[in-house]
């Protein structure tokens, strides 16, 4: 920050976001920074940056750290005081985040589906014997082993429109990607099939974006909250939150990290007239088949309440796990 912009009254300075440089990161980014500056008038900047899971695209994520290698950059430019927050893909996000940073905010969730991208196949079923399909996920990897063990899964990095590309180049018959950032990028024409959550049950956070703050330690208890806490909150939407706060207690439960094959999704149903939280998960291996399941019902109302729902679902997939299987490589533990 110049000297001049540090004489500006600090409710006046703009707010900088923090964002990785891909297409989908930065549309995720200016979508925040638009819905900011209409809403509260703020004049807000974007600051690109390039992260290490960007950048090793030759392993897969579980060997390198998984997936908070996607955000470890953003959150040191939030240390520094370059930017004042940054916007991730929940799924991203690490479930337990360093001392100091907090989610202030979750945004309504976008399709949590995973979506069928193929040239020349309609469908999961309608794929060949042997059909080469792609994935970077350890999480699709187990499901489709179970649905299709005739399949060959291949590893499958890089950004959307890379992915896109190795696919239009033949490397594949199919790739799963997730159906919201094919949705956000205007190519949801490229989907042939939405892949209901019974057959491959979504990750924890899927769809959903996360607004990550740096939280500085208060001389006061219980302080009111920033300006800008105040206005991510406005952009907050509680049943997203609470769902996605279920789902991320199962991984933190089970002491594991983004790079198990770990499905979580809540969902909102109704019964006897009243909105209780439905919270389905699934737990592969990478090297052995079958998938541990368990499904669990609630009435949240608060963030306590969604991770304590978690828990017990989390301490269901414990009791069915045979030994080893949750100390396996790429599995909690």
């Amino acid at each position: 920050m110049t000297a001049d912009a540090s004489l500006t009254p600090p409710a006046l300075r703009p707010w900088v976001i923090a964002t990785r440089e891909s297409r989908l990161a930065l549309w995720q980014a200016e979508h925040v920074r638009d819905l900011l500056q209409r809403r509260f008038g703020r004049t807000v900047s974007l600051l690109g940056m390039t992260t290490q899971g960007d950048q090793i695209l030759d392993r897969a994520l579980s060997k390198v750290g998984g997936k908070g290698l996607f955000v470890k950059e953003l959150e040191v430019a939030l240390e520094a005081g370059h930017a004042d927050l940054a916007v991730h893909s929940l799924k991203d996000v690490p479930m337990e985040l360093p001392e100091g940073f907090v989610l202030a905010a979750v945004m309504a969730r976008e399709d949590p589906r995973d979506a069928l991208v193929s040239p020349h196949h309609a469908s999961l079923q309608d794929l060949p014997q042997g059909a080469v399909v792609g994935t970077s996920s350890l999480r699709r990897l187990t499901q489709l082993r179970a649905l299709r063990p005739d399949l060959r899964i291949e590893p499958l990095r890089g950004n959307l429109d890379t992915r896109l590309r190795k696919l239009d180049e033949g490397l594949y018959d199919a790739i799963v990607l997730a159906a919201a950032g094919l949705k956000r990028l205007g190519l949801e024409e490229r989907i042939r099939q939405f892949i209901d959550t019974d057959t491959l049950l979504p990750a924890a956070g899927q769809g959903a974006l996360g607004l990550e703050i740096r939280q500085l330690p208060s001389a006061t208890p219980h302080a009111a909250p920033s300006e800008l806490q105040t206005a991510l909150l406005d952009l907050s939407h509680q049943p997203t939150w609470l769902a996605t706060a279920a789902e991320r207690a199962v991984s933190r439960a089970l002491g594991g990290s983004c790079s198990m094959p770990l499905a979580a999704f809540g969902d909102w149903q109704t019964y006897a007239g009243q909105d209780v939280l439905r919270l389905r998960v699934r737990l592969g291996h990478p090297e052995q088949a079958g998938l541990l399941s368990a499904e669990r019902c609630a009435a949240v109302q608060t963030l306590t309440d969604a991770e304590a729902l978690g828990r017990e679902a989390a301490a269901a997939l414990q009791a069915q796990a045979p030994q080893g299987w949750l100390s396996a490589p790429g599995t909690p533990g």
